[in-house]
């Protein structure tokens, strides 16, 4: 998935989710900016993310985010790599040792537009987050990264009591629902 094939999912993406709908625009605009891969535009830039599962769907692999200190998907800057696929997955293993991860499919998952806090220097910013749903074994074992303070499968009916009203995690959780009927 290079720039143009980005654009053309994007394009693409249809999502019941109004909050979604309403910032889809606005990643189709930014794959026209030649700095959108890099965190040096400090307006906003791509990200990647994994929404990581359990092959039966009732967990999920979720990371306590050491900048943030909130419980997240693990994902990363894509630092010039125009494929998110790619970030998400490198992202993924990265941040979790884990080998077992596999690409469900071919499309975009969800996308999320959130600011990220000003910390040190780095003004605050947008991520422009494009999100993918990975599947990876359960009883493999989790290397925690120093981006994290801790890493942990969560079942689906905890995740809402460890991300409160995260909206994007409790959207990707209900997408994973709906999906698991179509499985």
């Amino acid at each position: 998935m290079n720039r143009q094939s980005l654009r053309s999912s994007l394009e693409n993406y249809r999502t019941p989710f109004e909050e979604e709908a309403s910032f889809k625009k606005d990643f189709i605009d930014l794959t026209f900016d030649d700095l959108a891969f890099v965190r040096e535009r400090l307006a906003g830039h791509f990200t990647g993310s994994a929404w990581i599962v359990n092959k039966r769907r009732t967990h999920t692999l979720l990371t306590l985010h050491r900048k943030l200190n909130r419980w997240l998907q693990l994902g990363g800057h894509a630092d010039g790599n125009e494929n998110l696929l790619e970030v998400a997955m490198n992202e993924a293993r990265e941040e979790s040792g884990l080998t077992s991860l596999r690409f469900v499919d071919s499309g975009i998952f969800d996308i999320d537009r959130h600011v990220i806090p000003a910390k040190g220097d780095v003004p605050e910013h947008f991520h422009y987050d494009v999100r993918f749903l990975i599947e990876a074994e359960m009883n493999e074992p989790l290397v925690i990264s120093e981006e994290s303070h801790d890493l942990a499968w969560i079942p689906f009916d905890s995740v809402q009591d460890l991300v409160g009203s995260n909206a994007s995690i409790l959207r990707m959780l209900e997408k994973t629902s709906k999906s698991e009927i179509l499985l």
